[in-house]
């Protein structure tokens, strides 16, 4: 399995359960509609001329649309670039849009932007079957390349090692926007919940972990250390989702 296919393969199953809770926006994505968004947004990139290793700038918060536009790019054969500046033919936002940092000819957004075509205008009927096997998929600082099958093999790696089932319910209060993504694919991996957080307090994210009856915490070290304490809770350093992969 690719990396992607990793990341979709609990859809079948868990279909309309939720894969991805978003708590600033509210917004809850089935695995089931993760899927068919990826897929056909994948189909809509290359309708619009994305070529294999092409880079799409990508500058999406930390939440539901994150794994949806990174996941599209590198379905389609491109190279997601996670940044808020620079330049590639096509860019894909969330809810800004600045001409002076991001040079782009197409620039699409989840959010309505000035100047920024809807997300929604590449999820159309037609669907990519298969995803590439291999190459380069995603790059943080637009130098290093990390390959499809690197992540794949990580990940794979990665779930051994911190074992998530789908019955966990996992916090994600993670802020670094590639260790967030690497969490939700391990969560989403599993058939796991992940509930993304944005930079809770100590009291916040043990509220939120209540609510939400969450079983699994990955957090920045600190957060983490005095996490330790909670019975109800197993928790994951932040770090630990990318250490294998040197970051």
């Amino acid at each position: 399995m690719t990396w992607t296919e990793l990341v979709m393969a609990a859809a079948p199953m868990q279909g309309d359960q939720p894969a991805v809770s978003d708590v600033r926006t509210g917004e809850v994505l089935s695995y089931a509609a993760f899927s068919r968004r990826v897929t056909r947004a994948a189909a809509g990139l290359q309708a619009q001329g994305l070529r294999y290793g092409e880079r799409v700038l990508v500058d999406v918060p930390l939440g539901a649309a994150l794994p949806v536009a990174v996941h599209a790019v590198a379905w389609a054969g491109g190279i997601a670039v996670l940044g808020s500046h620079g330049e590639s033919r096509i860019s894909i936002t969330y809810d800004r849009y600045d001409p002076a940092a991001v040079k782009a000819d197409l620039v699409f957004s989840f959010r309505p932007v000035p100047g920024a075509r809807p997300f929604s205008e590449l999820v159309g009927p037609a669907a990519v079957e298969f995803g590439p096997l291999a190459g380069p998929a995603l790059t943080l600082d637009g130098s290093r390349l990390l390959d499809n099958a690197e992540l794949a093999t990580d990940l794979r790696r990665l779930a051994t090692r911190l074992v998530v089932g789908k019955d966990d319910v996992l916090i994600s209060a993670v802020s670094e926007p590639f260790r967030g993504l690497r969490t939700i694919d391990l969560a989403m991996t599993a058939g796991a919940h992940v509930v993304v957080a944005h930079e809770p307090s100590l009291v916040g994210c043990r509220v939120l972990a209540q609510e939400r009856r969450a079983t699994v915490v990955v957090a920045p070290y600190d957060l983490a250390r005095r996490l330790l304490g909670d019975p109800t809770l197993r928790v994951v350093d932040e770090r630990a989702v990318v250490s294998s992969l040197g970051l």
